[in-house]
């Protein structure tokens, strides 16, 4: 089975678990690469502005072909109870190219269920399974269980 982990990551906490899941399965991985800057405290909020709005942004180009593969892991923070912008619009470019997906997702608390079914909505299908992780179990490493029944 060909398995690619597509992520978007601001602070690194959504990067160090796809980073995790793609050394487990030996997925490619992709990192989405936004052309607007979401650096430092002006960066987050206009984050949430744009995600609230679920603003279409540009992004950098792409390593790997969805539609190449079998099963796509989609890795998102968590940005105003909405998916980061970068990775609705890196879904909305691979419109219906998707075969199987799963999504992971971090927060720092909260917003996971908005997130979802955002992601849900704009690739047209259900995952097959969700993960959802708070930033400080990603932190301190303490996700090795919730992991392990994610890629089975």
């Amino acid at each position: 089975m060909s398995i690619l982990v597509a992520y978007y990551s601001r602070t690194e906490v959504t990067k160090k678990l796809a980073e995790a899941i793609a050394a487990e399965t030996g997925a490619d991985i992709e990192e989405i690469v936004s052309k607007v800057k979401y650096d430092g405290k002006i960066g987050f909020a206009r984050g949430g502005k744009d995600a609230i709005s679920e603003k279409i942004i540009d992004l950098g180009p792409f390593e790997h072909d969805v539609s190449d593969y079998d099963l796509v892991y989609l890795g998102v923070p968590v940005w105003a109870g909405k998916a980061a912008n970068p990775m609705i619009s890196y879904i909305k470019q691979n419109e219906g190219k998707f075969n199987d997906v799963k999504f992971f997702v971090t927060a720092g608390g909260s917003g996971f269920e908005g997130a979802i079914e955002q992601m849900e909505k704009y690739v047209g299908k259900a995952p097959l399974k969700t993960l959802t992780l708070v930033t400080k179990q990603v932190k301190h490493d303490e996700f090795d269980e919730e992991l392990a029944s994610f890629i089975e």
